[in-house]
């Protein structure tokens, strides 16, 4: 086989780690995604990367958009091979290249989910990263366990007994921190000063860490691609997804939105939540308002208490 390449681009795009050309919609979360967390992360990282959307849009033989050491695993073991490599640099004595799990919501909650489950347990020195587009965007638009009730997907259809996914999202931050891992954040491409916070700390633990990223997907959720920053910020400003950290047990929010938008305002931009009637609406605004309390509790801060400083 031979010599991967990378497609000629410009001085401005050579600056980033994951190049333009790739074959990903105009407007990708998960592209915006990957380009935030290699430029903050550097070139002393190893990428494993399990199959979805970002493995097939970047790396198409013969071309390839990662200037940083990459390979390709299945659904099911981008944990296990990253810690086979995690263990080879232990054993070469490299104490400083950082290997990097990049996995969607549907290996990650999902399908990898075991293995993932293994690697914490073995306190291998791995950073996970998930871009979180709620949904399986590369097999068909199918639910996954990050998708949010009510979304209509291909596995959770609309019509006169179900009307979209009847179940709620897994709280996979909460579900990661229980194994006991040191460094757990969720952040969007939304608020990229706060994700390239989290991913130094995250790079900075000895042992495994863990960052969800809400990155949505304008073709699967039915919206243009001009607009998929104005979603992600919608989804943090209604309180659908939070920005916080959970380091060594203890919960701390990074951003308290002083004004909580309706998640209506969230909702009706995108085609999968059309079907929607008022009940079902009023249920999810319900869901988010639960979800902030409880939150504030586990952080200690009390409702009506001054909100952290937005991230910039």
């Amino acid at each position: 086989m031979g010599e991967l390449k990378t497609v000629p681009q410009s001085k401005q795009s050579q600056q980033h780690l994951y190049a333009p050309g790739h074959s990903g919609c105009p407007g990708c979360g998960p592209s915006n995604a990957l380009i935030q967390v290699c430029d903050t992360l550097g070139k002393d990282i190893i990428v494993v990367n399990a199959t979805g959307c970002m493995e097939i849009t970047s790396s198409q033989y013969p071309q390839t958009a990662w200037r940083v050491p990459y390979i390709h695993s299945l659904f099911e073991n981008a944990p296990a091979v990253a810690s086979g490599i995690a263990r080879a640099l232990k054993a070469q004595g490299n104490d400083h290249t950082k290997v990097v799990v990049i996995a969607g919501d549907g290996s990650t909650y999902d399908i990898g989910f075991g293995a993932l489950s293994g690697m914490l347990e073995r306190q291998e020195n791995v950073l996970y990263v998930c871009y979180d587009n709620q949904l399986y965007a590369n097999t068909g638009v199918q639910k996954s366990g990050a998708t949010p009730y009510g979304a209509a997907t291909t596995t959770t259809s609309v019509g006169s007994v179900h009307r979209g996914k009847e179940t709620e999202r897994k709280p996979i931050a909460e579900i990661i921190a229980a194994h006991g891992v040191k460094y757990v954040a969720s952040a969007s491409i939304a608020y990229y000063a706060d994700l390239q916070m989290k991913l130094n700390k995250a790079r900075a633990v000895q042992g495994p860490s863990f960052v969800v990223i809400d990155a949505p997907c304008c073709l699967g959720a039915g919206f243009d691609g001009g607009i998929t920053y104005k979603v992600a910020k919608l989804n943090v400003a209604t309180r659908l997804w939070f920005l916080y950290e959970i380091e060594n047990g203890k919960y701390k929010l990074n951003f308290n939105p002083a004004n909580p938008k309706p998640v209506k305002e969230y909702l009706e931009l995108q085609k999968r939540f059309k079907h929607l009637d008022a009940q079902q609406i009023e249920h999810i605004q319900k869901w988010a308002d639960n979800e902030y309390n409880e939150l504030l509790v586990k952080s200690g801060q009390a409702p009506g208490q001054k909100p952290p400083v937005a991230p910039p």
